[in-house]
C-alpha cells in the first residue's frame, strides 16, 4: 500500500548509499522527497543544430555518435573520452573527464540529446554534458525547462529527475490539500497537487509562478497559523495572571527625569502599561535601534511593577551587560529609594547568600541577573515581571526556566538588533510589538568613513590624536590568529603592529578564547578609562556603554555581516563628543564586502541596515534562528514575499476568529502540527 509517509529506501533504485545521500539533504520519506524542490531550471525547449553552436553558451542539441575516443590521462585513473557528433549540418565534439563507464555505455551510431556549456578549444566541443541515449527511451531533459535539484555524494540529476517523475505520479494523487476550499477559491489559489508537479515539472514561466506563490503562500500561512494557535493556547493553558498598575513610583520617576522622552519611548511605555493593567499576561518585543533608549522604558515597565507589589527580574546575556544594566537601574532607581540586587555567578558566596535570601523574602524588588536568575537555587517571593535583554542570545529553555519561577508573568524581551517586518512577523508572530525608531535628542550620529590598506599611517596618526585629547577607541578584527591560507590581518598581529607604533598608548586585547575573568577585567578597565585603546574580536558587538570611546575602527570590514558592523559602529557615539566609525578595507576583498561597505556609508538607520543584511545573508543567519527551523522555507522568501506574507497573517487571523480550535480545518490543523508542532514548541519566547 502506498503511502506518504514509507521511507525512500522503499522505491525502487534507492538502497542504502541514496538513502543516506537523501537524509543528508533532509529529505526521509516520499512525502519530504515531493517538497524537494529544485534550485532552479534550464531552459532546453530551443534545439541548437551544429552548424550554429557558439563559444561560451550553454546549448541543447541532438545529433548521432560518429567516433569515440579514449586516451588516457597522467596522474587519473579514469581515461578522456571523447565522441565525435554529427547532425546532418556540422560535427562537434563532447568529452569527459572521469567517467570510466561511458565506454560500456556509448557506441556509434547511437543518436544522444545533450545539453552543456560548448567551449573553443580547437574546435567547439562539450565539456561534461549531460546526455541521453534517444533510442533507449524517450527524452525527459531535451526540448522541456529541466528542474537542477540540490545533490549530495551517490545522487545525480538524471537520477533525481527520474525518481521525482515516479513519485510524481505515483503518489501525487495521494496528497490532501490542507486549505480550505472556501480560502483556496477566494484566493484564487491552484490545488496543492498541481502546484508541487508545477514547481518540480514547468510547463512555463506563468504556471509556475502561480504554483509557487500558491506554496509560498502555505508555508507563510501555515506558520503564522501556528503562531496564533500558540498564543491562544498560552492565554487560555492556565488562570489568569496579575494586572499591574502605575503608582506615585511611577508618576514620580516621570517627573523627575532630566530628559525628555522621544515619542516612540513614550508610545512603548503607554503599550506596556496596556499590557500590564491586562490579567492577560503580557508577551511583548521592545525593539529598538543602538542607542534608542530601551533601558529608560525598561525601568519604567519595572517601577509599575515596584507600585504593584510584584518583582522584576531584568536577565541579561553576559556578566558585563548585567553589570552594566544595574549600575544603570540603580542610578534611576537610588532616588526614589527602590532597591535594586544584582546576581551573577561571579558574587562571593556570602554575596551570594544575601542576594538570594532578599530575593525570596521580597526585600529585593528588582533583581538584575544573568543565566544565574534561572538556577535552581533562586527563589522570588512573587515575580511578577520578566525583562529579557539581548534575547536572541539566549536559549529559548533559559528563558522557559525563568518564567516557570512564576504564576503567568508578564515578560517584555528587548533587542537592540533592528529585525525587518517580515522577519518580525515570522519569528515573534505571536508577540505584540513596540518599536523604538527614534533617538534621544542631542545624541550625535556617529560620522563613518572607508579607508583602505594604504591609509593605515593616517589612521595611526588619527588614532593618536584621539587618544592624546583624553577619548579612547576600539579596534575590532576579524579573526584572532593568522591564518597562512587567507590574506586577513588577525587581533594578534593587529595587537602587536599597533603597541610598536604607538608607544606610550594604553593598549590591550578582548577575544573570545580568553578567561572569562580576564575578558570582565579587560571591559572594566576600558570603561574605567584606564585603557585607551581596545583592540578586540566582534565579542564586543553588545556591550557596555563606554562615554569616552569616540572612535572605532573595523578590520577588514568587508568580512563583516552589516548588522554586526551597525553594531560595531554603534558602541561609540554614547559620549557628547563627536565620534567617527572607520571601516578598513582589506586587501582581497570580495563585491560582497564592498556591497556592505557602501551600505553602511549610506545610511545610519538600523532597520534599513537590517533590510539589507537580511536580502544579503538570509533570516536564520540574520537573528539566528536557524537552530529552531523557523524560517527554514522551502519556497518562500522573506526578502521578496512581503506582501504574501501580510495576507497570510491577514487570513490566519480571520480564520482563528471565526475557527479558533479549527474543527472546521482538520486538514490544515493535522498540517501544521506535521510540520510545525516541534519547531514552535522550541521556539516558544516565554
Amino acid at each position: 500500500m502506498k503511502e506518504l509517509t514509507q521511507p525512500l529506501k522503499t522505491l525502487k533504485g534507492v538502497g542504502e548509499v541514496r538513502t543516506r545521500a537523501f537524509a543528508s539533504l533532509g529529505v526521509v520519506t516520499v512525502a519530504d522527497l515531493l517538497f524537494f524542490f529544485p534550485r532552479r531550471y534550464e531552459d532546453r525547449r530551443t534545439l541548437t543544430p551544429l552548424s550554429q553552436l557558439v563559444p561560451d553558451a550553454l546549448s541543447a542539441a541532438v545529433a548521432s555518435i560518429v567516433s569515440i575516443e579514449k586516451r588516457p590521462l597522467p596522474g587519473r585513473r579514469a581515461p578522456l573520452t571523447t565522441v565525435l557528433l554529427g547532425d546532418g549540418s556540422s560535427f562537434a565534439r563532447a568529452i569527459w573527464f572521469n567517467a570510466p563507464n561511458l565506454g560500456r555505455i556509448l557506441a556509434p551510431g547511437m543518436k544522444l540529446a545533450l545539453y552543456g556549456k560548448v567551449m573553443e578549444r580547437r574546435g567547439l566541443q562539450w565539456v561534461n554534458p549531460e546526455f541521453e541515449i534517444l533510442d533507449e527511451r524517450d527524452p525527459t531533459s531535451i526540448g522541456t525547462i529541466v528542474p537542477v535539484y540540490p545533490l549530495a555524494s551517490g545522487l545525480s540529476q538524471k537520477f533525481l529527475r527520474h525518481l521525482i517523475q515516479g513519485v510524481l505520479s505515483d503518489y501525487g494523487p495521494l496528497l490532501n490539500d490542507f486549505l480550505p476550499d472556501t480560502l483556496r477559491k477566494k484566493l484564487c489559489l491552484p490545488p496543492l497537487s498541481r502546484s508541487i508537479k508545477e514547481l518540480h515539472l514547468p510547463k512555463g514561466r506563468d504556471t509556475w509562478l502561480r504554483a509557487r506563490n500558491r506554496l509560498a503562500f502555505d508555508e507563510l500561512f501555515l506558520l503564522q497559523t501556528g503562531l496564533s494557535l500558540r498564543r491562544r493556547q498560552r492565554e487560555i493553558s492556565s488562570p489568569q495572571g496579575e494586572s499591574l498598575s502605575s503608582g506615585s513610583l511611577f508618576e514620580v520617576f516621570l517627573q523627575k527625569l532630566p530628559f525628555s522622552l522621544t515619542d516612540a519611548q513614550r508610545r512603548a511605555i503607554h503599550e506596556i502599561l496596556q499590557d500590564l493593567r491586562s490579567p492577560s499576561p503580557m508577551y511583548r518585543l521592545l525593539q529598538g535601534d543602538v542607542g534608542s533608549g530601551k533601558t529608560i522604558v525598561a525601568a519604567a515597565a519595572a517601577l509599575v511593577a515596584v507600585d504593584s507589589g510584584v518583582q522584576t527580574a531584568f536577565m541579561a546575556p553576559t556578566e558585563i551587560l548585567a553589570q552594566q544594566h544595574f549600575l544603570r537601574l540603580k542610578k534611576i532607581f537610588d532616588p526614589l529609594n527602590v532597591r535594586v540586587t544584582l546576581l551573577t555567578g561571579s558574587l562571593g558566596a556570602a554575596e551570594r547568600r544575601a542576594a538570594l535570601a532578599d530575593i525570596a523574602d521580597g526585600s529585593a524588588p528588582v533583581v538584575v541577573g544573568t543565566h544565574a536568575l534561572q538556577s535552581e537555587g533562586t527563589q522570588f517571593s512573587k515575580l511578577g515581571l520578566i525583562l529579557v535583554d539581548e534575547q536572541h542570545r539566549f536559549g529559548v529553555l533559559q528563558k522557559n526556566a525563568l518564567a516557570e519561577k512564576a504564576d503567568r508573568p508578564h515578560v517584555l524581551v528587548m533587542t537592540a538588533t533592528p529585525i525587518p517586518r517580515t522577519l518580525t512577523l515570522s519569528i515573534y508572530g505571536d508577540l505584540d510589538i513596540s518599536i523604538l525608531d527614534e533617538l534621544p535628542p542631542g545624541r550625535k550620529p556617529v560620522k563613518t568613513l572607508r579607508a583602505r590598506p594604504t591609509q593605515e599611517a593616517a589612521l595611526l596618526r588619527f588614532l593618536r590624536e584621539r587618544v592624546e585629547a583624553g577619548e579612547q577607541a576600539y579596534w575590532v578584527c576579524p579573526v584572532i590568529d593568522e591564518d597562512e591560507t587567507k590574506n586577513i590581518t588577525a587581533l594578534t598581529t593587529r595587537f602587536q603592529r599597533l603597541t610598536a607604533l604607538l608607544p606610550g598608548v594604553r593598549i590591550s586585547s578582548l577575544h573570545g578564547q580568553l578567561p572569562s575573568e580576564e575578558k570582565e577585567e579587560a571591559m572594566r578597565l576600558f570603561a574605567a578609562g584606564e585603557i585607551d585603546v581596545l583592540v578586540a574580536t566582534v565579542l564586543i558587538e553588545v556591550g557596555v556603554d563606554v562615554p569616552g570611546a569616540t572612535l572605532m575602527v573595523v578590520e577588514d570590514a568587508g568580512r563583516f555581516g552589516l548588522a554586526q558592523l551597525h553594531q560595531l559602529r554603534g558602541r561609540v557615539g554614547r559620549g557628547d563628543k563627536g565620534s567617527v566609525c572607520v571601516l578598513l578595507e582589506g586587501p582581497s576583498g570580495t563585491p560582497e564586502g564592498r556591497a556592505r561597505i557602501e551600505a553602511m556609508l549610506r545610511t545610519t538607520d538600523g532597520f534599513q541596515i537590517a533590510e539589507a543584511d537580511l536580502k544579503q545573508r538570509g533570516p536564520g543567519e540574520l537573528c539566528g534562528v536557524r537552530q529552531h527551523g523557523i524560517t527554514d522555507f522551502r519556497v518562500a522568501d522573506l526578502t521578496k514575499d512581503q506582501k504574501i506574507l501580510e495576507r497570510a497573517r491577514m487570513e490566519a487571523l480571520e480564520l482563528l476568529e471565526n475557527d479558533p480550535d479549527l474543527h472546521r480545518a482538520p486538514l490544515l490543523k493535522q498540517e501544521i502540527q506535521r510540520r510545525l508542532g516541534n519547531v514552535l514548541k522550541l521556539a516558544g519566547t516565554a
